[in-house]
């Protein structure tokens, strides 16, 4: 403990005790005080006051300014960290939604290529099939073509074998 607080707790506890004397006397309460008593008290609490004041007041005076003037930069550092992440959040929000953007012109050129890739892919497909279906209708064709000159044949020589059964002699 220092000198100081040493003597600013003396001065407190004498202060504190000095009205107990006076509530144990006899005489009862008193209402108008005995003035040489009054007189008394009040030269010691002149001669006090200095002392508590500088031993006491003064630097508790000084340390709640302290705290006050802290106080006080903390919440204009808060505030200046406030408006920064305000700053920064805007920022963000300024790229988040350029990347959206972006992405979203991104996705829809890929969209535009896929659709014109599937595009193709089913104009190839659709004349790979319509060739085929050509080849394969000239192939029937072919093949009835060939089926119809087959049976003309045949059917000639069966008419024949027929008209020779029935005539019962051979038929040219």
């Amino acid at each position: 403990m220092t000198r100081r607080r040493i003597v600013a707790t003396a001065v407190v506890v004498g202060l504190v005790s000095l009205p107990w004397a006076a509530a144990a006397a006899e005489g009862g309460l008193s209402i108008f005080p005995d003035l040489t008593e009054l007189l008394i008290l009040l030269a010691i609490f002149c001669v006090l006051i200095f002392p508590a004041n500088k031993l006491v007041f003064e630097p508790l005076i000084e340390v709640l300014d302290e705290r006050g003037r802290r106080i006080e930069g903390a919440r204009a550092r808060a505030g200046e960290i406030d408006s920064e992440a305000d700053r920064v959040f805007g920022e963000y929000e300024v790229a988040v939604t350029a990347a959206r953007k972006l992405a979203e012109e991104d996705r829809r050129g890929h969209m535009e290529e896929a659709r014109r890739e599937q595009s193709r892919v089913t104009a190839e497909a659709r004349g790979a099939a319509e060739a085929e279906m050509q080849r394969a209708r000239a192939g029937v064709a072919d093949a009835l073509d060939q089926a119809r000159d087959e049976l003309r044949s045949r059917a000639e020589d069966l008419a024949r074998d027929a008209a020779s059964q029935v005539l019962g002699r051979s038929v040219s």
